[in-house]
């Protein structure tokens, strides 16, 4: 008999920013395979996390995904669904509200985040009580003058991809002490996982070195002159995959525009300050669509008419701090309305 770690993934109830949580459970086992069907149900006191209330305390955790951790000894990442006591999805389980059963959409992630000294309350490389130069020097970057926390960052990918998940990339963004990691998954609720355990993974990293992650897409404030943090969703179906068609592409992007603000209330909070016209970005007011147009509602990828109309859609208004769960769930309903 073999001891193993398995960590308990889920998210809480707060609003409308929800927050992950975990524990462990130490199990023995005589050759663990490291699947779903080994894991049994957990609960946890949902009065301490804002999903229940003291006299009826206990949720229920439901395991959707596993991954190796590879940095526990005999460990294993536990992605899971918060569930009522009564065997119904939680409130706050925006997985459950995807309709994406047969894994038609494939989503492409691109996560924003700034690293944050814990001492200063700024990202790591602004000086104290001052600014550094402004952007434009930072995005791609090489070199110590203009590039700070790569030893972070390179460790978060390699954990990443130990872990097993579909890590594409990788860079430093436009802002100094701002970063960016690619995940792709073939199905709405495992690129859901695959980013909550990947912002697992970068949290607990922090942990210990004077730093912190923030996923605001504004945190040095609304009106400096700074890129925000957006959470990018790169999706297709199969008819966004196969049609060739621009009409087709011009029909999914136009059946977005009834439903900008459904849109907005799930893409995260704070965006206002985010989707202003600036810094490669749509008003959060407006919608628009365009080819290769970053500063679009949606970007139609020059790749995908390239290939004749044959690819996928970019949603660039999604903020760093979304849930993308719930980010995926509306796009799917949109689509669905045309395609």
């Amino acid at each position: 008999m073999a001891k193993i770690k398995l960590e308990y993934i889920w998210l809480d109830g707060y609003k409308p920013t929800q927050n992950l949580r975990s524990k462990t459970k130490v199990e023995d086992h005589d050759d663990f395979k490291g699947t779903l069907e080994e894991l049994g149900n957990w609960s946890f006191d949902g009065s301490s996390t804002k999903q229940a209330e003291g006299g009826s305390s206990d949720c229920v955790l439901v395991p959707v995904a596993i991954y190796p951790d590879p940095a526990r000894i005999n460990g294993w990442l536990v992605m899971t669904e918060v569930y009522n006591a009564d065997g119904t999805p939680h409130e706050s389980n925006g997985r459950a509200t995807i309709d994406d059963d047969d894994n038609d959409f494939w989503f492409g992630f691109e996560q924003e985040y700034f690293i944050m000294d814990a001492d200063t309350d700024l990202p790591i490389g602004f000086p104290r009580g001052g600014y550094p130069k402004p952007q434009g020097m930072y995005y791609c970057s090489v070199g110590g003058r203009n590039t700070h926390g790569r030893d972070l960052v390179e460790e978060h990918a390699d954990l990443c991809i130990e872990a097993g998940l579909n890590f594409e990339g990788i860079n430093q963004e436009v802002a100094l002490g701002q970063w960016e990691f690619q995940l792709f998954a073939k199905g709405a609720k495992k690129a859901g996982d695959e980013i909550w355990v990947a912002r697992y993974l970068l949290e607990r990293l922090t942990e210990g070195r004077g730093m912190y992650i923030e996923y605001h897409p504004k945190p040095l404030g609304k009106d400096m002159d700074w890129n925000g943090s957006g959470m990018h969703a790169n999706f297709s179906n199969e008819v966004l995959r196969t049609c060739g068609s621009k009409e087709k592409y011009a029909e999914i992007c136009e059946a977005f525009r009834p439903y900008v603000k459904e849109h907005i209330e799930v893409y995260g909070e704070f965006n206002d300050q985010r989707l202003t016209g600036l810094h490669e970005t749509a008003a959060i007011t407006d919608f628009s669509w365009g080819v290769s147009d970053r500063g679009a509602s949606i970007r139609i990828p020059i790749i995908a008419v390239e290939k004749g109309y044959k690819g996928w859609l970019e949603d660039r208004r999604p903020s760093s701090n979304g849930d993308p769960y719930k980010i995926a769930a509306r796009i799917i309903k949109t689509v669905k309305t045309v395609a």
